[in-house]
């Protein structure tokens, strides 16, 4: 069964506004922006395929790891805080957190062409264009199970368009493996071998069905190492990829979309990304507005207090 979202365009969306009172501004004109969301996306189901960094997690090799710790004053605040002091709830009633990042390629990840063209574009390059796509899942995971190495191919991409249809130009492809489930593993989670993607299925995605992006659950693109043949080519023509994603078990393979957003160092090589797919109503994993509505945000039972790795996570 394909799940196709509606998108409410044109005539369509006309129709559907009057029948349904759907907002008009103040000067009588329709919200076709404002009514997508109110007949769409306020319904549609949220999966986030993002991993909550912290030290001890994947990270690729030759990197040192990130620290975490509360911020120290840089100068004395008299009657508050003294230089080099740490602000705590306990003395302050205030948490301001501290990050030691010795690079820029670390967890869920938005990678930008400067990586490894120093003519290409940096994470703060990057257009506002790109934060709303169409998402494609193609499913591979079947497949590392029996070839933890392999790599998907032009068929593996041909077969998702048999049954949902040509990949759709502008979107994001990502490519199940189920690797994720090794995160809390990161020594297999990074060592070889791992799944990835071929070139030929790359020039594919980018060349034939010019897709955005395409994604993938481990750290590298392919396992050529030390030369990546397939992340070398793509980023040496200027195109983007994912990395590190998660949960892309409990998307549809077709008809959902992607909310993309990422940390906007300037001259930045990598992004820290969060990545959220949107799936129709209909979809059964995942969290609505109404479950989740983020207004007020969910609190802890249990206050929070810093761990042996500086981060600040629920006491029990």
């Amino acid at each position: 069964m394909r799940w196709v979202l509606p998108f409410l365009v044109g005539s369509a969306l006309s129709v559907v506004a009057a029948q349904h009172g759907f907002a008009s501004d103040q000067r009588g004109e329709g919200m076709p922006l404002w009514d997508f969301y109110n007949a769409a996306l306020s319904h549609a189901k949220y999966i986030d395929l993002t991993y909550a960094i912290a030290p001890g997690g994947p990270i690729g090799e030759g990197f040192a790891d990130f620290k975490v710790g509360p911020a120290l004053a840089g100068v004395a605040i008299p009657g508050v805080i003294e230089k080099g002091e740490p602000f705590t709830y306990e003395k302050l009633g205030v948490a301001i957190t501290a990050y030691e990042l010795p690079m820029d390629h670390i967890g869920t990840q938005f990678g930008p062409p400067a990586h490894e063209n120093d003519h290409g574009a940096t994470i703060s390059d990057i257009p506002p264009t790109v934060a709303l796509r169409p998402l494609v899942v193609v499913n591979v995971a079947a497949k590392v199970v029996v070839d933890p190495g392999y790599q998907a191919t032009v068929a593996d991409i041909k077969d998702w368009e048999l049954r949902h249809g040509p990949i759709p130009a502008g979107s994001v492809v990502m490519i199940r493996s189920d690797w994720s489930k090794k995160w809390n593993d990161p020594k297999r989670f990074t060592t070889q071998p791992f799944p990835g993607v071929t070139l030929a299925a790359l020039k594919y995605l980018y060349l034939d069905r010019h897709v955005l992006m395409h994604g993938h659950e481990p750290l590298d693109t392919d396992n050529t190492a030390p030369k990546f043949i397939g992340e070398n080519w793509l980023l040496k023509h200027n195109f983007a990829q994912a990395e590190g994603v998660a949960n892309l078990d409990q998307v549809p393979e077709s008809g959902a979309l992607i909310a993309i957003g990422f940390a906007k160092f300037e001259g930045g090589t990598g992004g820290f990304a969060r990545y959220i797919a949107i799936a129709p109503a209909s979809w059964p994993l995942g969290v609505t507005i109404e479950q989740q509505s983020g207004a007020p945000l969910p609190t802890h039972v249990h206050p929070l207090r810093r761990g042996a790795d500086g981060v600040l996570r629920e006491t029990r």
